[in-house]
């Protein structure tokens, strides 16, 4: 078939089918989502105003906070809204525009928010082995900057996927058996060739994550072997208190992501519906509990949060 016949059968629209074999429940689950959806938009969004407003919290480890905040917005957004339509109002319809935009934007916001992540260990890093040293390398534009490298890293990652979808025909093949819309979903309804696909799809991504939680994971074992030669058991304490949150936040992220990669890729024993689960999950929970992770395990941006709410921080300290 000659090259400039492919993009002419891409089809004008895709169906997502929402979670196959489980369509009496769609209902329960849109439920279960949408209350996620909302308590992650509400977290998220009150983090970032309690940081805007609070001049005292204008440091590099509550800007990345916000970065953090940023991309988790992005993340559930690029998918959750259309999914609820599909689930209410059975709008199962996504043109092909509308679908690359939304696997663009999953997949770059998934991109930069380990971008983040590993300048939030790098934070951690220097504030325990090198605290003399922070003010003068994790300065405001030094935080600026590591925002731009997530954005042009996760952009000329995953930009490339939209011209290998692009090229690719499918020859009337429009079902997505899904909630939303993601590289390889796409790909397999093509009637080509998807090797490249394949081979870009895990090989560049992956490697990209797995060098972030490399990183990530040299920082902490500095980190750990920085705390081990503090004098006292309260300054161990105290300063490993400061990464917990990080930590959680990493695990919240990470496991769900590569549990989801790995059942995608070699659990072929695993019904469908529960992949698509999963996937759901994935975008959802670490919105989800982010916000409550660092609220509940940050003094300050807790003590801000009950400031908002009305109620005493002294007490709920004490509680």
């Amino acid at each position: 078939m000659p090259p400039l016949n492919l993009t002419s059968v891409a089809p004008a629209t895709f169906i997502l089918m929402g979670i196959p074999g489980m369509e009496k429940s769609h209902l329960w689950f849109s439920i279960l989502f949408c209350s996620m959806y909302l308590v992650a938009l509400l977290g998220n969004g009150l983090l970032l105003s309690i940081v805007r407003t609070e001049r005292s919290l204008h440091q590099p480890m509550y800007l990345l906070l916000c970065m953090l905040a940023l991309t988790d917005l992005a993340l559930s957004t690029a998918t959750v809204p259309k999914m609820l339509a599909l689930f209410w109002f059975g709008m199962r319809e996504i043109s092909f525009g509308a679908c690359l935009t939304q696997m663009f934007f999953l997949h770059f916001s998934f991109s930069a928010e380990s971008v983040v992540l590993v300048a939030m260990a790098f934070d951690r890093y220097v504030a325990i082995c090198h605290p003399l040293r922070y003010v003068a390398v994790l300065t405001q534009s030094a935080v600026a900057k590591t925002a731009l490298v997530a954005a042009l890293r996760s952009f000329c990652i995953i930009f490339p996927c939209v011209f290998l979808l692009k090229r690719l025909p499918f020859c009337g093949h429009r079902v997505i058996r899904h909630t939303y819309c993601e590289h390889m979903g796409i790909a397999r309804l093509a009637c080509a060739d998807i090797s490249v696909n394949i081979l870009y799809g895990l090989a560049v991504p992956f490697a990209t994550i797995v060098l972030d939680v490399v990183l990530i994971a040299a920082s902490y074992v500095l980190i750990l072997l920085a705390l081990l030669r503090l004098p006292s058991r309260a300054a161990r304490r105290k300063a490993f208190n400061t990464c917990s949150s990080h930590v959680c936040v990493i695990l919240l992220f990470y496991t769900p992501a590569f549990f989801t990669v790995l059942t995608h890729r070699f659990g072929r024993t695993i019904p469908q519906h529960v992949h698509i689960l999963l996937a759901n999950l994935y975008v959802l929970v670490p919105p989800l509990l982010n916000p409550i992770v660092y609220g509940a395990r940050t003094r300050q941006i807790r003590e801000k949060v009950m400031k908002v709410l009305g109620l005493s921080p002294d007490r709920s300290l004490q509680g």
